[in-house]
């Protein structure tokens, strides 16, 4: 079968295929090299005293750490509780931020009334309202969440606001023309035409959660991997700290890989 679809193509456009194919064999294998790279000359350094491991830590060490944190059982309880908290305020997020962009979107005269509340609200240092959700929410879980929320829903909304009003205007008035209504024009064009908006919103609303979760973690938890790095660096496990960090890193670097393969999904 493969066979016969590959007789479909021309000469050129296999060595085209082969061509793009052949790129990201190299943008793959070049970025697994830099990281091998980063790593290497981490450790080198820190076994040969050129930094200083108490402070700076180093890869052994972090997969020493981690290994500890996997036999007393805490490995995957901390993991756990982070990666529950950042999906939860990140799906929030995104799924309030879609339905006040749409609101904005429908009616012009609530976007221009809310639209400088917005701006002040994303410019407003979110880490400052920390005592006031503790007093307001408590020190539990929800409080991160939270956190998790208000640090990523008005880039959303933003975000997902400026795509809706970059639909061509001329379709939007073509829709008008042939007698559909608002729902049916957010429906048929505006939704369709904002994915590649969607999809960059959630590429940012995924660093963004992370961000909001580990500060909600800093203030008041008592478990995941913030707690750890605040913990760590109180009692100077620095290893513990970059053991965490390394964590964070990579469990950042899967939710965003998860939003890449949807995309490539939706651009097909």
């Amino acid at each position: 079968m493969k066979n016969k679809k590959d007789n479909n193509f021309s000469n050129e456009h296999k060595a085209y295929l082969r061509k793009e194919r052949n790129k990201k064999i190299i943008i793959t294998v070049s970025r697994i090299l830099i990281l091998v790279l980063i790593l290497g000359i981490w450790e080198l350094c820190a076994q040969a005293k050129a930094i200083d491991p108490f402070i700076t830590s180093s890869p052994s060490r972090v997969i020493k750490t981690i290994g500890d944190l996997y036999k007393n059982g805490t490995l995957f309880y901390h993991i756990g509780i982070t990666l529950a908290e950042t999906i939860a305020g990140f799906v929030i997020a995104v799924v309030f931020g879609y339905a006040v962009a749409v609101v904005l979107w429908w009616s012009d005269s609530v976007h221009k009334v809310l639209e400088p509340y917005i701006v002040v609200l994303n410019s407003l240092p979110k880490i400052a309202l920390g005592p006031l959700i503790i007093i307001w929410i408590g020190t539990g879980y929800t409080a991160i969440i939270f956190m998790t929320v208000i640090v990523s829903v008005i880039v959303c909304i933003m975000n997902m606001l400026a795509g809706f009003i970059a639909v061509d205007k001329t379709k939007v008035t073509l829709m008008k023309s042939m007698g559909a209504n608002k729902l049916t024009t957010l429906r048929k064009l505006i939704m369709p035409a904002t994915l590649p908006a969607l999809m960059n919103t959630l590429k940012v609303a995924v660093g963004l959660a992370w961000i909001g979760s580990i500060m909600g973690e800093y203030i008041v938890s008592k478990a995941g991997l913030g707690y750890l790095i605040v913990y760590g660096g109180q009692v100077f496990k620095l290893d513990l700290v970059m053991t965490a960090t390394f964590i964070l890193c990579v469990l950042a670097g899967g939710m965003y890989g998860i939003i890449a393969v949807i995309e490539k999904r939706f651009n097909k």
